[in-house]
């Protein structure tokens, strides 16, 4: 900092303009840049994991230098606090000083500065200064004078610069950090900020999605096997791989934060805007997974190995798979069939290889549907390709086709078993089953063009569970089934 900086700021420290001082992490914005680059970082280069550690233990500010250097600041997509804005519009209004001093990289600090543009200087860590407690503190009485700033801040950390300030300002404090500080400070205010509720939670573990596993009934309907112990054991796999899905959906969004902050609807997730933190869903995430592993015990070893199986596909999906060209889709379509195979694995049901191929065909289909719809949002909001797909704009064409094709072959396979022998043994009546045919090529060709009417969700599968048509659809077809089979 130049001398005649360093000058004007013991000025406003010791005259009657007081300056603002506001924190970066969980203060201006609600998330924590270090945590997310780093997990960010090691998603994309596991490999990296050693020097990572190699470089903290030297010093949070050479990992802090590290990471920024490689993973540029989006500044323009973070989440900021609004309430925070709201004072700084404030003081500046008054003819006062905002500074911004903050633990985080002084290239993060300075890209949101320079987008902000309401900032007087920047105070961050730089070479191996780690702005952060204690450190701060100094470093802002050193230029303002003892109680010659005002600070907001939101964590235990601030406590030290708290201390020091004239006035404290606490956003999205924690009940413990909001009491140590009212205790040692007369002059506190707290900002309003948006709360961890329950709703927000069931929000980041995607509890609509628990849709999909109502697929665990189907290898217990499709035998007719309707049995009270099966009934329960399909109860006890659903929430187990719902709890266990919960935990990869904050593995994923903790992986594509962000991207999710670039795409248009995807950035309203909690951890995206920032309602969950990094270490909060770092902290659920094994506990869902001890929780589904619980549930496990009281179901077949068999469902034990399936659950398996499908965390270990869908994490290799969330940190690789998913960045594969058409790999992902057929990942995408087996991780749906995994819960027609878990629920066969709770019931001690085999599956049949005409249910096998049905739900490959049909899922691959709804697969291709969704990135056929994600590529849409881009089309029609023209933002550029994405970073973390292996698609392109202009991949439409060929998708949408493979879509059809995948969704035809469906009612090809669901034709192949009416006219089988096989059906004769489960049904009295199997020629009713014909009228099954028109029914799926009606839906998946409804659920088609309702894609390219920019009428489908971001999840085929969460679609067809809301879509009042395709329900009425699913009702009609389980009509005709148990006509078929016992009337």
């Amino acid at each position: 900092m130049a001398s005649s900086e360093r000058e004007s700021l013991r000025s406003y420290g010791s005259g009657s303009v007081i300056p603002l001082v506001v924190d970066l992490d969980g203060t201006l914005v609600s998330g924590d840049l270090l945590a997310e680059t780093l997990v960010a970082h090691l998603a994309a280069r596991p490999h990296d994991a050693f020097l990572l550690a190699r470089l903290l233990a030297q010093g949070k500010a050479n990992l802090k230098a590290h990471l920024s250097e490689l993973h540029p600041l989006a500044a323009d997509e973070l989440p900021y606090r609004q309430s925070v804005l709201d004072v700084i519009a404030a003081a500046r209004s008054e003819g006062r000083p905002v500074y911004l001093a903050t633990a985080s990289h002084e290239r993060y600090a300075s890209a949101i500065a320079a987008h902000l543009g309401v900032f007087d200087g920047v105070l961050a860590t730089a070479a191996n200064d780690n702005l952060a407690g204690d450190r701060k503190a100094t470093a802002l009485v050193e230029r303002f004078g003892e109680a010659g700033f005002d600070y907001i801040g939101n964590s235990s950390a601030d406590l030290a610069v708290w201390s020091h300030a004239r006035r404290c300002y606490a956003v999205a404090t924690s009940a413990s950090v909001s009491r140590r500080l009212r205790r040692s400070h007369d002059a506190v205010e707290a900002l309003e900020s948006p709360r961890l509720t329950i709703r927000v939670w069931l929000r980041a573990l995607r509890v609509h999605q628990y849709a999909k596993n109502a697929l665990i009934f189907l290898p217990m309907l499709a035998a007719h096997a309707l049995k009270l112990d099966l009934f329960v054991n399909c109860l006890l796999a659903f929430v187990a791989f719902s709890m266990a899905a919960s935990a990869i959906y904050l593995v994923n969004d903790l992986v594509d934060i962000t991207h999710d902050r670039a795409h248009p609807s995807k950035r309203n997730r909690p951890i995206a805007a920032g309602l969950v933190s990094v270490g909060q869903a770092m902290v659920a995430v094994p506990l869902l997974l001890a929780a589904s592993a619980l549930v496990t015990l009281f179901l077949p070893i068999m469902f034990a190995a399936v659950l398996l199986g499908y965390l270990v596909l869908t994490t290799a999906y969330s940190f690789w798979l998913k960045r594969k060209m058409l790999i992902d889709v057929v990942v995408l379509a087996l991780l749906y069939s995994a819960r027609v195979y878990a629920g066969g694995a709770a019931t001690d049901i085999v599956l049949s290889d005409w249910l096998l191929a049905f739900c490959l065909f049909a899922f691959t289909s709804l697969a291709l549907i969704k990135r056929y719809t994600e590529l849409l949002v881009r089309v029609d909001r023209q933002l550029p390709d994405a970073q973390n797909r292996n698609y392109r704009k202009d991949d439409l064409p060929v998708i949408v086709a493979l879509a059809a094709g995948s969704g035809l072959n469906t009612v090809t396979v669901l034709a192949l078993y009416v006219q089988s022998p096989d059906v004769a043994l489960h049904y009295r009546h199997p020629h009713l089953l014909w009228a099954l045919c028109p029914l799926l090529l009606f839906l998946m060709s409804r659920a088609l063009m309702m894609a390219h009417r920019r009428l489908m969700h971001d999840d085929p599968i969460v679609w067809a569970m809301r879509d009042r048509v395709f329900r009425q659809g699913i009702v009609a077809a389980g009509v005709i089934v148990a006509v078929a089979a016992f009337l």
